[in-house]
Order: C-alpha cells, then structure tokens, then sequence
C-alpha cells in the first residue's frame, strides 16, 4: 500500500467520529397561554437556543397581559415592533387586538425566525397583520420600515416591545439607538421593557439600561410591578449558586413594567 494510502486510511480513523458522537437536537416544545379574553394560543418554542429563544418567558407573558388591557389606546391602528421576541406573544397579542402592522423580530438565526413564522400561520385567527423578520440590534432598520406604508416622513413605529431583554447588558447601548431608529417622533408613542432580574445581584446592570434611555432622549415611566408564581432561571456558569441566590428567589419572580417616551413630547 502506498505512503498516500496509508495517509488516507490514516485520517479515516481519526477524523470520521462515530454516529453517537454529537447529542441529538432538542426536539421544539409548546407553551400555552391565555388570553384575557379566554381564547388559548399554543406557541411552538425551539429546541435549546443560547440565544434563550426555548423558553416563554415571565415578562413575556405579562407583557402580552398588559397590551391586551391597554389595547385601545397602544394598539388598535398602531404600527408595532417586538425586539428579541423568541416565541413573539406580545407580537401576536398585538395582531389579535387590532394592530395595523406588526413587524416582530429576533437575532437572524434561521430556526428562530422559522419558529416565529410557524407561530403566526399556526395563530388560532388568520393574521395578515404581522410578519417576521431577523433584526440585529443597532443595525439600520430599513428590512423592518419596509413593511410600513410609505409617507412624506420617515417610516417608524408607535409602539415598540423589548420583553426580558435587560439581562444582556452589553446590548443595551445597542437596543436604544435601534429604539431611537425606530420610535416615531409623536407624543403618543412608546415603548413597553418590561423585564425580571434574573440574577438579582446584577439588578442595577439591569436599571443601567434606563439611565442610558433618559441620556439618548427618552423619558422613562414605571408602569407595572407583578409576582408571579415561579421565577425562571437564566443560567450564568460565571456564579456558582451560593448565599447570593439563597435570599433572591422572590426577586427573580417579579415582573417590572416600564414605559418610555420621547423627552419633550409628553
């Protein structure tokens, strides 16, 4: 057998591995959640996304709560847009309730942004009002304006969701010059964060977020402060758990509202 030969067989060996080697895909799971109205939507989450996107989160839920109450007054005939939405219930919520465009968006990943279609074609009502786009935060946002109806200014959006967003804190500056992008310039538009400290410890990481609002031109008003049940866990391998999780459990269940507007405008 020739030197070439051997070679081959050779890596053969050594870079062929065996069927079992990588895990299986998590399989997608399902979610329900009620509407306050009573009508049920099952959202189809993806298999395990490090980009959170497995989950329906807490402040997502409550979220979709609030806009179902508000609706005549932040959404009916409004144009919305959903930041890292993962499942996008505040973006359907929005759709149900009379929206006239709703443009929901996450990280450009190919099973998220599949999954958000699947979960609007799968809505327990047709919707023509809504679709889904990848969206990198801070980016020019022209892939998201183009669904809007042209006029003589500028194409934006009078209400914007960011629902559990804040834990990533390093994307902060990031998300608020995609909300300066995106946020019409009228009084009446806003902008729903409503989030969980999900590591308690970094909670004034958390609110940093609002300080770096109000110095970008944005005013910022608590809105909503609810417990739930159960507290959802953000893994961070970075902190063991230790004596800081053992007084926070209660913390990590509240959901915090907020509403943010244009400096000036109010």
């Amino acid at each position: 057998m020739s030197s070439d030969s051997d070679d081959a067989l050779e890596a053969s060996f050594i870079f062929k591995e065996p069927e079992d080697f990588y895990p299986p895909e998590t399989p997608p799971s399902f979610a329900q959640h009620t509407l306050l109205s009573g009508q049920t939507i099952t959202l189809r989450l993806v298999g395990h996304n490090p980009l959170w996107g497995h989950l329906l989160w807490n402040a997502s839920r409550i979220t979709a709560d609030y806009l179902e109450e508000h609706a005549d007054t932040l959404v009916k005939d409004k144009s919305v847009l959903e930041f890292g939405a993962g499942a996008g219930l505040p973006s359907l919520v929005c759709a149900i309730n009379g929206a006239k465009q709703v443009v929901v968006t996450d990280y450009p990943d190919e099973d998220l942004i599949e999954n958000l279609r699947h979960n609007i074609e799968h809505c327990t009502a047709t919707l023509d009002n809504i679709v889904a786009e990848g969206y990198l935060w801070g980016n020019p946002p022209s892939n998201l304006t183009s669904h809007l109806p042209s006029s003589a200014g500028e194409r934006s959006f009078d209400l914007l969701i960011l629902a559990d967003l804040l834990f990533n804190h390093s994307e902060h500056r990031k998300l608020v010059l995609s909300m300066q992008k995106t946020l019409t310039r009228t009084a009446d538009a806003k902008a729903l964060v409503f989030f969980s400290p999900h590591r308690p410890w970094l909670f004034d990481k958390d609110m940093a977020f609002f300080d770096l609002a109000r110095e970008m031109g944005f005013v910022v008003e608590k809105v909503l402060e609810r417990k739930m049940d159960k507290a959802m866990m953000v893994e961070d391998r970075s902190v063991r758990r230790s004596v800081h999780d053992v007084g926070n459990e209660e913390v990590k269940k509240v959901v915090f509202g907020y509403q943010l507007g244009w400096e000036g405008l109010q």
